[in-house]
Formats: structure tokens, C-alpha cells, sequence
């Protein structure tokens, strides 16, 4: 049996040519789009080893098909693993690709904030991390969890609540959080910037893991304030010493000798893998972290741990002085060069063997363990829900087959301007967003006064006569459209018997086809059928009408996403974009100048003149050109 390789003389070639050293190496496909990056300390025997197969070791059918898509082959030498960890690293952020493995929503985790470019610096919750001189803790896979860190960091540090750069509000006096002892109101000068930096620091130090400098902290605030005979504040600072020990206490390691560190673990499920990961901050367990990633080419423990890594700690400011990991992980003395430079201190990665590190590390492993199993029962548990939908929509509409694809049109306008329309797919009862399609109504309903009948028969007749055009093309032909070319099995349209006679007339050749055409009313949620008077009444918790609601929604919202970027597109849109010899610059003088397109557009020729910093002879062109456009 021919391996794939030998089908690729072209890459049979390449992989000659590759370099015996420390690398990074990329697989292209057909179009040339990265689907995979890797590292190696000699790329030709690592790429090699791709493609050759290896006893003991079973190639998974994700890298199988990797190694099929493969169709070209490029390379990175540098001078060392570290280094090329660090350019592997920045080549997935780069390209993304398929074969990889990625965070789940990656885009989305939360992080804590600390504005430190404030003079008084805020802190609070967001899903960005752009901005500089800003410091970013997290990620965390919970923004429960960081709302709840938040909520405690209030009661025991005293910093402001308010938004902006400066504190404070217009009436000028302090809100409720200094009366409940949440602020110390350095909006109204009752605390120093100083002292309010005093605060941000014990946020930095908690945040960081340095509890035993919090406690210490906070005890020493306490005796000075009763040594003052400032028994409130001494009373104060107790209660948030005892909220901050308490939680310590809930959370303490059996043996405090265990230090900071921090403990991952990942479990493997075919395409799925979870990390968790334990972070330990002076004996303490801080945070349980419990992270998704899409292991596409089913790579193993080592390969996802060390790719995991990179990704976790690669832009992370707390970086522990100590990272345990399975034993299955391979350059621990590389990846722990390379946290040293993000840490700027010692980092040692090694594995646990024994004692409470073991332990730790064998309750991390549990947990990914039964992270898997958990979201595997929620996945069977979706699919179990959406076939329950499907087999009910197919009852209740009288279907000869299952309705597998769903395709859903809404039409939006304001007052009759930008009328868009949306197409929406749902195939196996979930959105298949690369098929989903935008309209600009062309015709009449499309400008002035709103039709959405007309509307809506013109983007199905479009839909149809897309679909004929299809059917001529062959499968391999560039100017095929997938989405289009597909016939679907029911066809919704959002309105009422209107909307459902404007659409049936344009879908006739899909009606004489078999594909259902239905319109789902808003009032009552009624399912009208062409050709049946009455309309179908599905019963509210039946997961049929359900699915038609979630469908139905989102081409709502797909159609007004739309509207609104054209829309918004048209009133950014200036007059003098028109305008012969006036480009971005000349438009921001004549602007600045005058104040608004209007008032350029009504000048005379001497003030067109008169700006500064546009030459005479463009004054003159423009005002003889404003006034043959007028006249």
C-alpha cells in the first residue's frame, strides 16, 4: 500500500532539502493556507517523522489528515529550541492553524485589570488585553470566579469603583462605596495619591500570590491604627485581615512547605483535551483553573501539555518560580528557559514523583479527567436534543425526511433606507455560520418607502436563481458557493401569511422540489404552511418550536448586525469624499476650517481661499467645480 507521500514527489523533494537543526517548520495545503507549525531540534528528522510511520506508535486519523493535506513545506533555522519555541509560538498566533492545538474561545476568557496609566488606577474585569501599561492577570476560565475575586478584593483593599481616567463624579461628593468603607474617596482629596497606590500595591501582591505579604501587611495597619487609639480603623483592618485569612485557611495545602507553584494536568479525548491547572501561592491553593482545547490532529499528552504552555504562560506577568507537569513532557529544560526570560527569575519544570507535589499534580489529572467526561455527557446531551428537535419538526410539518438543513430569511430597514436581508443555515439542528449569507435589496423596496413583501420575494427569487446557477458548475469550479448550491429541506421566513405568499411565489421550483416553505409569526409563535388556511400550533416547551425560535432569532439578529454596519458605513460617509482634489488631509483642513460639509460646500471662493494650508489654484477648482455641480 502506498503511504501518501509517494503521490507528492514535490514534497518528497522538500523534505530532502530541509536542514539538520533547530527550526520551525510549516505544513501549507492545496491553497496555501498554514495548517500546522512545529518546532524541532533538527527539522528534517522531525518532519520526517511525520510522514513515516513509527512501531508502537499508531498514527491517529487527525494526523492523518494532516499529513494528506499537506502540500508544501516551508522552514525556519534559529539558533536555539528556545528560540524556536518562541517563533513556533508566534506562528500559531499568527496563522491560527487547523492542526494546532487552541484554547476553546480563546478570544473571549477573562482577565483582572489594573489601570496603571491612571494617576488613580482602577481595577476590574474584562475580556481585553491590549492596552499598555496595564497589568492583566488571568486568564481565568471562570468570570464568575473573577467577579467573585473582585468582590472580595473591594472588602479588604480600599480603590475606586468609578469608570474614567479620574475619579469622582459630577455632583462632587463621594458615592455609597466610601460610606460602606469600599472606597477611600479620592475623588474629594480624602486620600492621598500615595496612599491610594498603598491599596493597588496590596492588589498587585494578592493578585501575585503574595498572601503572607497581604497578612503581614494588613497586621501591621492594624496595630499601628490601635496603637493610635484609632479603634475603628484598628477594627477595620482586623475584619479584613480575618476575611483574608479565612479564605487562606479554606484553600491551605496540607503542608504550607509546598510553596508557590503551579500544578497542570491534561486529559486527552480523541479531538478534546482539558488542562487544569492548580495554582499555589504560598501553600495556599489559589485558583483551579479548568481550560478546553481543540486537539484536532490528536496529538499526545506532551505535545498538547507543551503547546498549552506556550499559550497559558506566553504573555502571563505571574509566572510561579515553579511549574509541575505530567511526566510525558519532553524539553523541560527548554521550556523552563524560556519561562525564566517571561518570569525574570528562575523557573524550574520538572514532573512530581512523590509526595504532596504528587498528589497535587494526581487531583489536577482527576479533574481533567472528569472535565472531559462532563462536557462529553453535555455534548451527547445537545445531540440528543437537537435529533428530539428534528424528529418533532418533522412531525409536525409532515416531512417525508429528516429537515437536516434549515435555512431562515428576515428582512430589516429603517424608515425604508439600507434594506438589507439575512440567510441564516442551521444544518443537524445547529448554526452552520460559513453558509450564512447577506442581501442588499436592490429593487425598489430596497430605497423609500418599506415593502418587506417585496423585499422578501425578491431575496428568495435571488436565493432560487442562485441555486439553478449552482447546479451548472462542477464541484472543483472556483465560482462555486457551497451555500448556495446546497437544497435545503425547510425554508423559513420570519412574518405571517404576507411574508409566506411573497415567498412561496418565488420559491416554486424549491416548493415542486419537496423543500418545505413555512413563516413563523411573532405574535402567538404561528406556523404557516402554503395551502392550509389554519396555522400550526406548536406548544411552547416543545423542542420543534424552539429550534424554529432560536433560527428564526438569529437571522433577526444577522439581518440587523447587517443593517447597522451600513448604516452606520453611510452616516460616516462626508459629502467632500466627492469632491476633485480633496483628499483625507485637504477633507480634515476644510472640516477644521469650517465646521461642518455644509458650510464648505456654501462658501464663497474667497474663503475657500483664505484656508490655510490649501493651495489657491485647489480653492479655486473646487469652487468652480461646487458651483457647476449647483447651478
Amino acid at each position: 500500500m502506498a503511504t501518501p507521500t509517494t503521490k507528492k514527489p514535490r514534497l518528497q523533494e522538500q523534505r530532502k532539502a530541509l536542514p539538520d537543526g533547530p527550526g520551525v517548520y510549516l505544513f501549507r495545503d492545496g491553497k496555501g493556507k498554514v495548517i500546522y507549525v512545529g518546532k524541532a531540534k533538527s527539522i528534517r528528522k522531525r518532519v520526517n517523522s511525520h510522514f513515516t510511520k513509527t512501531s508502537g506508535r499508531p498514527q491517529s486519523a487527525g494526523h492523518a489528515d494532516m499529513v494528506r493535506a499537506v502540500q508544501d513545506i516551508q522552514c525556519l533555522l534559529v539558533s536555539s529550541e528556545t528560540e524556536a519555541l518562541l517563533t513556533e509560538q508566534n506562528f500559531i498566533k499568527q496563522y491560527r492553524p487547523k492542526f494546532n492545538i487552541r484554547l476553546r474561545d480563546d478570544k473571549s476568557y477573562p482577565y483582572i485589570a489594573i489601570s496603571m496609566d491612571e494617576p488613580y488606577p482602577r481595577v476590574y474585569f474584562t475580556r481585553e488585553r491590549h492596552r499598555r501599561n496595564r497589568l492583566y492577570f488571568g486568564p481565568y476560565s471562570s468570570a464568575k470566579r473573577v467577579r467573585n475575586t473582585l468582590d472580595l478584593l473591594t472588602k479588604v483593599f480600599l480603590f475606586r469603583s468609578c469608570t474614567g481616567a479620574e475619579p469622582g463624579r459630577r455632583s462632587g461628593s463621594p458615592c455609597l462605596d466610601y460610606y460602606i468603607k469600599r472606597c477611600g474617596a479620592p475623588c474629594v482629596g480624602y486620600v492621598s495619591q500615595e496612599e491610594y497606590r498603598e491599596s493597588i500595591d496590596g492588589v498587585v501582591a494578592f493578585l501575585s500570590g503574595r498572601f503572607k505579604e497581604v497578612e503581614r501587611d494588613l497586621e501591621r495597619k492594624m496595630k499601628a491604627a490601635a496603637a493610635a487609639q484609632e479603634f475603628e480603623q484598628a477594627a477595620l483592618e482586623r475584619n479584613r485581615l480575618r476575611s483574608v485569612q479565612a479564605l487562606l485557611e479554606k484553600q491551605r495545602v496540607s503542608n504550607e512547605a509546598v510553596g508557590t507553584l503551579d500544578v497542570v494536568a491534561i486529559a486527552l479525548e480523541g479531538t478534546e483535551a482539558n488542562a487544569q491547572v492548580f495554582q499555589v501561592r504560598d501553600g495556599v491553593l489559589s485558583d483551579r483553573q479548568s481550560f478546553y482545547l481543540e486537539n484536532v490532529a490528536e496529538a499526545d499528552v506532551g505535545e498538547v501539555a507543551l503547546e498549552f504552555l506556550l499559550q497559558y504562560y506566553g504573555e502571563g506577568i505571574s509566572v510561579p518560580p515553579q511549574v509541575i507537569v505530567q511526566h510525558e513532557l519532553e524539553d523541560l529544560d527548554v521550556m523552563a528557559e524560556l519561562l525564566a526570560e517571561r518570569r525574570g527569575a528562575a523557573v524550574e519544570v520538572r514532573a512530581a514523583e512523590r509526595g504532596d507535589k504528587r498528589r497535587l499534580l494526581d487531583l489536577a489529572l482527576r479533574n481533567a479527567k472528569l472535565a472531559l467526561d462532563q462536557e462529553k455527557l453535555k455534548s451527547e446531551r445537545r445531540r440528543q436534543q437537537r435529533v428530539e428537535a428534528l424528529d418533532g419538526l418533522q412531525d409536525a410539518l409532515g416531512l417525508d425526511t429528516l429537515p437536516l438543513r434549515i435555512e431562515c430569511f428576515d428582512i430589516s430597514n429603517l424608515m425604508g433606507t439600507h434594506t438589507v436581508a439575512s440567510m441564516v443555515v442551521f444544518e443537524g439542528g445547529a448554526p452552520k455560520k460559513s453558509d450564512y449569507r447577506r442581501f442588499k435589496i436592490r429593487g425598489a423596496a430596497g430605497i423609500g418607502k418599506p415593502d418587506d413583501f417585496a423585499s422578501m420575494n425578491e431575496v428568495l427569487s435571488r436565493r432560487y436563481a442562485q441555486w439553478e446557477i449552482q447546479q451548472d458548475l462542477s464541484p472543483h469550479d472556483p465560482a462555486r458557493n457551497e451555500s448556495f448550491a446546497t437544497l435545503p429541506n425547510v425554508i423559513v421566513i420570519d412574518g405571517g401569511k404576507g411574508q409566506l405568499s411573497a415567498g412561496a411565489a418565488a420559491l416554486q421550483g424549491f416548493l415542486d422540489r419537496g423543500v418545505a416553505v413555512i413563516s413563523l409569526a411573532k405574535r402567538i409563535e404561528e406556523v404557516f404552511v402554503p395551502g392550509r388556511p389554519q396555522p400550526i400550533l406548536l406548544r411552547h416547551d416543545t423542542p420543534e418550536l424552539q429550534l424554529l425560535q432560536r433560527v428564526r432569532d438569529e437571522a433577526h439578529r444577522f439581518a440587523i448586525t447587517h443593517h447597522r454596519q451600513r448604516r452606520d458605513a453611510a452616516m460616516t460617509t462626508s459629502i467632500l469624499d466627492d469632491l476633485p482634489g480633496i483628499g483625507a488631509a485637504r477633507k480634515r483642513t476644510l472640516l477644521n476650517h469650517f465646521g461642518s460639509p455644509e458650510a464648505v460646500l456654501s462658501a464663497t471662493r474667497e474663503q475657500l481661499e483664505a484656508v490655510p494650508g490649501l493651495p489657491g489654484k485647489t480653492a479655486r477648482e473646487l469652487y468652480t467645480f461646487l458651483h457647476r455641480t449647483s447651478g
